[in-house]
């Protein structure tokens, strides 16, 4: 067991590899009576032709993360939720688009649901009778995203964005995808992306590392895992320019809703340079289309945004985007009003004065998030993956400028690089 001080967050994080590869980290909040623990591997959305070394490469269908996450909570005993329940932990699970997260929350039994946490993870059963029953749930919930406005004007907006990367598909995939998985694919997928070497598990809360470190020791000496080589993930060439400039989708809503965004030329940043081009970029967004700024009052005042207006950044190696928007009564006069002004501000540059208050506001939030678990956990996983630390956020945020960030504004405000998408009524 090793260990990382961070003195100016009063943090110290333990770790260790276990024999298998499996990553381990321990945060230990002394007071704190929730723990919250997720077993991760890094395996989303996006791997679905990959090759692992010394083996043939591998297409997959679309979809088959999140098809993977859902079958592995069912057991041959019965439903693993409900383990869960028995030992007073809420359990649950999401795939994103770089990796599938398992998870549980409890104030007891903590040694118990690790263990539950571990074993169920690393316990796959699947079988022609489970897979095809989960096809038509999943079907399901595919069709029931189809209808919800909120997805559709998001993934919409993606779709517009990328062309070939796996980035554009939905996280589930499409009913035509799904039905092509079997229990034969879903083993190969397991076995390539769920070996302890590709995997992260996190503990944090009122914990000792100790005693966790030599739980999952001896869970993971029980076990039996031949070694595994580096797992290569191969992605289309993507197009440097939008695949199309707006897509608009009819459905019944109250409101219109409107999205737009930028898509990054530049990309292939890895640890922390990703981390201060991701930072850096949010900091940017923030001083445009934050709430406090000038832009979001005088856009609120003309009835065009309601509350729902926000942005976002999503970055890896491999793709950056931004997306900004909201609920609007008039998507086309917003967007006209949105380059105007923000046309002034690409010219003029950021002030000095609201530089520093938007970091600070950032840092902020940051140190609050530190008394989340949850958080901490689920930000601090996407961070390792990534090849940064999340513990270093606070530091990366004091080394960025004011020329940092009005540099990003005119390199990501680029309007031939914005795609928009629309969902109105029929």
């Amino acid at each position: 067991m090793q260990s990382v001080q961070y003195d100016n967050l009063q943090e110290t994080l333990y770790y260790e590899v276990m024999d298998n590869g499996l990553h381990v980290y321990v945060l230990p909040k002394p007071g704190f009576n929730k723990t919250y623990a997720t077993f991760a591997t890094k395996y989303g959305s996006v791997d679905n032709h990959f090759r692992v070394e010394g083996q043939n490469e591998v297409v997959v269908p679309d979809g088959i993360a999140h098809f993977l996450e859902h079958k592995m909570f069912e057991e041959p005993q019965g439903d693993i939720f409900a383990t869960f329940a028995s030992q007073g932990a809420s359990a649950n699970a999401f795939t994103s688009f770089d990796q599938t997260v398992y998870l549980f929350s409890a104030t007891e039994n903590i040694e118990d649901n690790l263990e539950t946490l571990i074993n169920f993870v690393q316990n796959p059963y699947f079988t022609d009778q489970n897979v095809d029953k989960e096809k038509g749930i999943i079907g399901q919930e595919i069709g029931m995203y189809e209808d919800n406005a909120d997805w559709r004007v998001y993934f919409g907006l993606i779709e517009a964005m990328y062309k070939v990367h796996p980035v554009h598909i939905d996280i589930a995939g499409t009913v035509e995808s799904i039905s092509t998985i079997t229990k034969e694919t879903l083993y190969s997928c397991y076995n390539a992306f769920y070996h302890p070497s590709n995997m992260l598990l996190f503990v944090v809360g009122g914990v000792k590392p100790e005693e966790v470190f030599e739980l999952v020791r001896n869970n993971q000496a029980k076990k039996s895992y031949e070694p595994q080589g580096e797992i290569e993930r191969f992605f289309e060439q993507e197009q440097m320019e939008v695949a199309e400039e707006k897509r608009v989708k009819k459905l019944t809503v109250s409101m219109p809703k409107c999205l737009f965004g930028f898509k990054e030329k530049k990309v292939g940043f890895v640890g922390e340079e990703l981390l201060k081009r991701d930072l850096t970029t949010k900091l940017m967004l923030d001083l445009l289309f934050g709430s406090s700024t000038p832009l979001y009052q005088k856009l609120y005042d003309e009835d065009l945004i309601s509350d729902s207006f926000g942005y976002e950044y999503n970055s890896s190696p491999h793709y950056a985007f931004s997306i900004i928007g909201g609920d609007t009564r008039d998507p086309d006069v917003l967007l006209q009003r949105i380059q105007e002004e923000v046309d002034l501000m690409v010219k003029a540059g950021f002030k000095e004065s609201n530089f520093e208050r938007s970091r600070k506001k950032k840092m902020g939030g940051y140190l609050r998030m530190l008394n989340s678990p949850e958080n901490i956990a689920h930000e601090f996983t996407k961070y390792q993956f990534r090849g940064s630390d999340f513990f270093s956020v606070l530091q990366v945020y004091e080394s960025i400028t004011l020329k940092d960030v009005n540099d990003c504004l005119q390199e990501h405000i680029d309007w031939s690089q914005v795609a928009v998408s629309v969902v109105v009524n029929p």
